[in-house]
């Protein structure tokens, strides 16, 4: 007889905590999914074994005579104790429950009812082949990685690479290493547009069956295939966007986050983790010790300033592959093009270049990062303008005549008159990517145009067709949002075009310029990839704003160096860690009494010196959303503070907790982390 402690899959804060069970089968160990009795339900609930109880006199015998046995368990599913240590610190680290962190790294659905994905993972002819030609920068990169990883020590690099400076064959390289050492890689990307392009890399380098694809298109079935696949040990390299940070890798060791700036890596939902952070407590731990790379041309401001202060070991590559100077931007003040009568979204200096480049048989690639036709509907007789009815957000009109929430996707046809004063002056304002499209085609007739967009992608396996299409040359201009902005390699690239460089400067975020200089970075980094110099124009509204500035110029240190200074003047990361309490309810009254009751409470437990950094309750950026009203709470923790505020926050989680077992719950409290300090 066995006794294990087991987490129940019942998302519910009042029974977060772990049971304990007996077990007659002796094959339960940790990571074991099993079925137990639960509570007073009739159908056994899952459940996963984080712990086995050896020395049976800690349970009183009384005890144990009434404890519940395990009645099943799965032999097709189990976790590593390494990812149940994982979850357990995922649960202190982001403040979520057992389940939700466990949950994190079970497969999705069950086995496909079909042909194995790794059978169609790519048409292309995957035998391997020889690896590039490496430049001194990349050796030295080479050199560094491999070292540590034929060592066994866990180490941490950060490669500060220009725009095709071929981090990628350092990628590669590096995994050649960790496959010579019997030990698994896990290539991280930030978005679906990018598993393309690196997984045909890695599949040429290493064959189709050594690499697995893991990221939100797949099916169920699909993802739990790929799952098994790796958890036997049959694939040793693993591609795919954040989630794939928890394949079931055993002897991990190599994670690569590529593009590690990227916002997506940090999870919306809960638990509201940080890919990289999850990444790096993987590695260390001692059935691993890994190495962790994270790659970019635009480090974030909190990445960079850890590597200065050593967590990092910097490694930059400043020059392109093929010695390509890299692109520098032009400038283009779209105040001064409305005031001279051009009203539409491409400037006469864009469109000039536009045409000098198609006439030279290149490509050109224009980044507008909003979707949709006209970025809202509004009455010019009273104000009024179209908004979601669900989340209070401004709808945005598509051609097709249908105005889309972008965020819960509510539709509705587009009004010919007011709703609220009857006035036929209703008007379709602002740009998004279905209009550059329609003012292209008209300005350039007879050219082959594309559009790639969440709208223009729906259908699986669209994206990947839009860009095999632009590598072929069948594709003269590509439009699109961020998806293109990044990542992609193409070689006949003469002209990067974006559109309007302010959409990432207006959003209410610390973050936002730091955000601007790399969307802009990152997209000029698509032009002049091949033998010939390519050229940026960037159109915008803030002609002098230093994150446009200095991106045109192509300075990121320059950038650094002024966004630095101005976070820690203001005390954000990486002077400090921030916290997010929202609190939600379909109440806006209890979801504004939530947010106040948490922060008298905080007042309360915080000593005095302690209290200006918690911010009084406001409306969040997005304060309703689907029918629930947002408030939220914004709590600055200095360096070394971090686990004091976060013990106060645990304590009100407790408190609410034991307030949800007396009544239901009028508001639910999310807390989101963005953090400074590392594990």
């Amino acid at each position: 007889m066995k006794f294990v402690n087991v987490v129940i899959d019942n998302k519910s804060n009042s029974t977060d905590i772990m049971y304990t069970y007996a077990c007659d089968d002796d094959s339960v160990k940790t990571g074991s999914k099993v079925y137990v009795p639960f509570a007073r339900s009739k159908q056994l609930r899952e459940g996963y074994v984080t712990s086995s109880i050896d020395d049976i006199t800690k349970i009183e015998e009384e005890v144990r005579k009434k404890l519940k046995k395990v009645e099943r368990i799965d032999q097709e599913v189990s976790l590593t104790e390494e990812m149940i240590r994982t979850a357990m610190w995922m649960k202190g680290r982001y403040l979520c429950r057992y389940i939700d962190a466990v949950k994190c790294f079970t497969p999705a659905g069950t086995r496909a009812k079909r042909r194995e994905i790794r059978n169609s993972i790519s048409d292309r002819e995957t035998d391997r082949k020889p690896v590039e030609f490496l430049t001194e920068e990349q050796q030295q990169a080479v050199s560094a990685i491999g070292n540590a990883i034929t060592r066994g020590i866990h180490s941490r690099f950060l490669i500060h690479g220009v725009t095709g400076s071929g981090k990628t064959e350092v990628y590669i390289r590096a995994a050649e290493q960790a496959l010579e050492m019997g030990r698994g890689v896990i290539i991280l990307v930030p978005e679906i547009s990018l598993t393309g392009q690196i997984t045909e890399r890695f599949l040429a380098a290493f064959g189709r069956d050594s690499v697995a694809i893991l990221h939100s298109r797949l099916s169920s079935g699909e993802r739990y295939d790929q799952w098994k696949l790796i958890r036997s040990g049959e694939v040793r390299i693993v591609i795919g966007a954040r989630s794939a940070a928890f394949a079931p890798v055993e002897k991990l060791g190599l994670v690569v986050v590529d593009e590690e700036h990227e916002a997506t890596y940090k999870s919306d939902f809960t638990p509201k983790y940080d890919t990289t952070e999850v990444a790096l407590k993987r590695l260390q731990d001692k059935d691993n010790n890994g190495v962790l790379v994270l790659g970019s041309a635009t480090p974030s401001v909190v990445t960079y300033n850890r590597a200065e202060d050593g967590i990092f070991q910097l490694i930059k590559l400043t020059r392109r592959y093929n010695d390509t100077a890299l692109p520098q931007g032009e400038i283009v003040d779209m105040r001064r093009e409305l005031k001279e009568g051009n009203s539409t979204v491409i400037s006469r200096r864009l469109a000039e270049e536009m045409e000098r480049q198609l006439e030279a048989g290149r490509q050109v690639m224009l980044m507008m990062n909003r979707r949709g036709y006209s970025t809202f509907v509004s009455c010019r007789e009273c104000g009024y303008v179209a908004k979601c009815p669900n989340c209070g957000l401004s709808l945005v009109y598509h051609k097709n005549g249908m105005m889309v929430c972008h965020y819960c996707g509510h539709e509705e046809r587009a009004a010919t008159a007011c709703p609220e004063c009857g006035s036929t002056f209703v008007r379709y304002f602002g740009s998004g990517t279905e209009k550059i499209e329609e003012t292209v085609q008209g300005l350039f007739p007879g050219r082959a145009v594309d559009r790639v967009d969440l709208d223009s992608i729906k259908k699986k396996g669209e994206l990947n067709r839009k860009l095999k299409r632009f590598e072929r040359g069948e594709t003269d201009i590509l439009i699109g949002t961020q998806l293109i902005a990044k990542g992609l390699d193409f070689k006949n690239v003469g002209l990067v075009g974006i559109v309007s460089a302010d959409v990432s400067l207006n959003i209410p975020d610390y973050r936002s310029p730091e955000r601007a200089f790399q969307l802009i970075t990152q997209a000029a980094g698509r032009a002049g990839r091949g033998s010939e110099p390519g050229k940026v124009i960037i159109q915008t509204y803030s002609p002098q704003h230093y994150a446009v500035t200095m991106a045109a110029a192509g300075d990121y240190e320059a950038f650094y160096r002024a966004e630095n200074s101005f976070r820690k003047y203001m005390m954000y990361p990486p002077y400090s860690d921030i916290f997010q309490i929202v609190f939600t309810s379909a109440s806006e009254e209890a979801a504004r009494e939530g947010a106040t009751l948490w922060h008298r409470r905080l007042m309360e437990l915080l000593p005095e010196e302690d209290r200006v950094n918690v911010f009084d309750p406001q409306q969040a950026y997005m304060s309703r959303v689907r029918d629930t009203y947002r408030y939220s709470l914004i709590i600055k923790c200095p360096r070394g503070s971090r686990q004091r505020y976060a013990g106060m926050i645990n304590i009100l989680q407790e408190e609410e907790t034991l307030r949800a077992r007396k009544k239901k719950a009028d508001f639910i409290a999310v807390v989101d982390i963005n953090p400074y300090s590392f594990t």
